[in-house]
Protein backbone atom coordinates (compact mmCIF):
# COMPACT_ATOMS: atom_id res chain seq x y z
CA UNK A 1 0.00 0.00 0.00
CA UNK A 2 1.58 2.98 -0.60
CA UNK A 3 2.33 5.97 1.77
CA UNK A 4 0.66 10.09 1.25
CA UNK A 5 3.62 10.45 -0.77
CA UNK A 6 3.45 7.93 -3.12
CA UNK A 7 5.74 5.47 -2.12
CA UNK A 8 5.75 1.60 -0.85
CA UNK A 9 4.90 1.44 2.79
CA UNK A 10 7.53 -1.64 2.56
CA UNK A 11 10.66 -1.12 2.35
CA UNK A 12 14.09 -3.66 3.13
CA UNK A 13 16.76 -2.23 5.26
CA UNK A 14 19.08 -3.23 3.32
CA UNK A 15 18.20 -0.42 0.70
CA UNK A 16 17.87 2.33 3.15
CA UNK A 17 21.28 1.63 5.06
CA UNK A 18 23.62 3.99 3.39
CA UNK A 19 21.24 6.07 1.93
CA UNK A 20 22.78 9.78 2.24
CA UNK A 21 20.45 12.27 4.02
CA UNK A 22 19.88 15.68 3.35
CA UNK A 23 18.73 19.12 4.99
CA UNK A 24 15.92 20.97 3.16
CA UNK A 25 17.94 23.26 1.60
CA UNK A 26 19.34 19.96 -0.61
CA UNK A 27 22.95 20.00 1.33
CA UNK A 28 24.28 16.64 2.15
CA UNK A 29 24.63 16.30 5.94
CA UNK A 30 25.16 12.67 6.16
CA UNK A 31 23.85 8.89 5.73
CA UNK A 32 21.91 6.36 7.31
CA UNK A 33 24.57 3.89 8.71
CA UNK A 34 21.92 1.62 10.44
CA UNK A 35 18.24 1.21 11.35
CA UNK A 36 17.63 0.16 14.91
CA UNK A 37 14.73 -2.08 15.83
CA UNK A 38 12.02 -2.83 18.11
CA UNK A 39 11.52 -6.30 17.97
CA UNK A 40 8.62 -6.68 20.64
CA UNK A 41 6.41 -4.08 19.03
CA UNK A 42 7.65 -4.73 15.35
CA UNK A 43 8.42 -0.25 15.16
CA UNK A 44 11.20 1.15 14.07
CA UNK A 45 12.89 2.54 16.92
CA UNK A 46 14.96 4.96 15.54
CA UNK A 47 18.06 5.63 12.29
CA UNK A 48 21.14 5.91 13.21
CA UNK A 49 23.25 8.52 11.15
CA UNK A 50 26.60 9.32 10.59
CA UNK A 51 26.75 13.37 9.46
CA UNK A 52 30.43 12.72 8.92
CA UNK A 53 33.78 15.24 9.20
CA UNK A 54 33.57 17.32 12.48
CA UNK A 55 30.01 15.81 13.27
CA UNK A 56 30.93 12.58 13.91
CA UNK A 57 33.57 12.76 16.13
CA UNK A 58 34.90 10.33 18.47
CA UNK A 59 33.04 7.75 16.54
CA UNK A 60 29.57 10.14 17.65
CA UNK A 61 26.66 8.67 15.51
CA UNK A 62 22.83 10.59 16.09
CA UNK A 63 19.59 8.65 16.60
CA UNK A 64 17.04 10.28 14.27
CA UNK A 65 13.60 9.58 14.73
CA UNK A 66 12.09 7.04 11.84
CA UNK A 67 9.48 9.67 11.54
CA UNK A 68 11.11 13.00 10.53
CA UNK A 69 13.36 11.11 7.39
CA UNK A 70 11.35 11.63 4.51
CA UNK A 71 12.53 9.87 0.68
CA UNK A 72 12.66 11.81 -1.79
CA UNK A 73 13.39 10.42 -5.03
CA UNK A 74 14.62 14.08 -6.78
CA UNK A 75 17.31 14.07 -4.53
CA UNK A 76 18.11 10.35 -4.07
CA UNK A 77 17.80 10.11 -0.28
CA UNK A 78 16.07 10.84 2.76
CA UNK A 79 15.09 14.96 3.53
CA UNK A 80 15.14 15.75 7.55
CA UNK A 81 13.57 19.03 8.41
CA UNK A 82 16.49 20.57 10.54
CA UNK A 83 19.61 22.42 9.55
CA UNK A 84 23.14 20.63 9.91
CA UNK A 85 23.23 22.56 13.21
CA UNK A 86 20.27 21.65 14.50
CA UNK A 87 21.39 17.72 14.49
CA UNK A 88 24.69 18.61 15.46
CA UNK A 89 22.74 19.61 18.97
CA UNK A 90 20.57 16.47 18.93
CA UNK A 91 21.45 13.64 21.00
CA UNK A 92 25.06 11.55 20.22
CA UNK A 93 26.69 8.26 20.74
CA UNK A 94 28.96 5.37 19.64
CA UNK A 95 26.72 2.45 17.87
CA UNK A 96 26.85 0.67 21.21
CA UNK A 97 25.89 3.34 23.61
CA UNK A 98 22.91 4.17 21.65
CA UNK A 99 21.52 0.09 21.44
CA UNK A 100 22.61 0.15 25.63
CA UNK A 101 19.63 -1.15 27.50
CA UNK A 102 17.65 -2.32 24.15
CA UNK A 103 18.03 1.45 22.77
CA UNK A 104 15.25 2.95 25.32
CA UNK A 105 17.54 5.96 26.71
CA UNK A 106 18.34 7.13 22.80
CA UNK A 107 15.28 7.07 21.54
CA UNK A 108 13.57 8.93 24.24
CA UNK A 109 16.46 11.48 23.74
CA UNK A 110 15.91 11.47 19.95
CA UNK A 111 11.88 11.52 20.12
CA UNK A 112 12.07 14.92 22.41
CA UNK A 113 14.69 16.58 20.57
CA UNK A 114 13.34 16.36 17.47
CA UNK A 115 9.46 16.91 19.84
CA UNK A 116 8.11 13.69 17.95
CA UNK A 117 5.76 11.52 20.05
CA UNK A 118 7.15 7.96 21.55
CA UNK A 119 6.19 5.99 19.02
CA UNK A 120 8.01 8.35 16.48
Amino acid sequence: MPTATGHNAAIRASEVIGTDVYQTSGTIIGRIEDIVLDKTSNQIMFAIVGFGGALTTSGNYYPVPWSVLDYQEAVGGFVVPFSKDELAKGPADSVSELIKNDGAAARKAANTHYNVGNDG
